[in-house]
């Protein structure tokens, strides 16, 4: 794995920041010159990894989000998405389709899911009271068709 390229962010996890955050990464992206198809689906995975730091790892305090994008040869890109909040007890079960730990019913339970299937490989690893980080990769571009 060659890094061509590489851009960081931290930014507070407030709501109005996530659009902001999936910007920056579709923004950092365009190198690949990827299609309309590859920006939707790197805008919904990025979008629902910061929702998730915002709604479940800070839950209602703020923290701070930090994101890492890689440009990769072979028109990858490499996205880490890292917070400090409270942390995931039992990962196999919050990546389960519609499990969620929202106080609220108005979560459905699919932001793991939406981005694995989006993404081509998704990692997460999380320490009770430490944090979460998410990596995703995805080919873009020529080298996705």
């Amino acid at each position: 794995m060659k890094i061509i390229n590489e851009m960081k962010i931290s930014f507070k996890s407030k709501s109005e920041n996530e659009g902001f955050a999936r910007t920056a990464v579709c923004a950092f992206a365009a190198f690949l010159d990827p299609g309309i198809e590859d920006i939707a689906d790197l805008r919904t995975a990025v979008s629902e990894a910061v929702t998730n730091c915002i709604v479940h790892a800070y839950r209602g305090t703020e923290g701070i989000i930090e994101i890492t994008a890689r440009i990769l040869n072979d028109n990858e890109i490499y996205i880490r998405i890292k917070d400090k909040g409270c942390g995931i007890p039992d990962i196999k079960r919050a990546m389960e389709p519609l499990y969620t730990t929202a106080p609220c019913e108005e979560r459905a339970g699919l932001g793991f899911a939406v981005m694995e299937s989006f993404m081509d490989k998704l990692t997460v690893k999380s320490t009770v009271g430490k944090g979460t980080v998410v990596t995703m990769r995805k080919k873009l571009g020529a080298a996705n068709e």
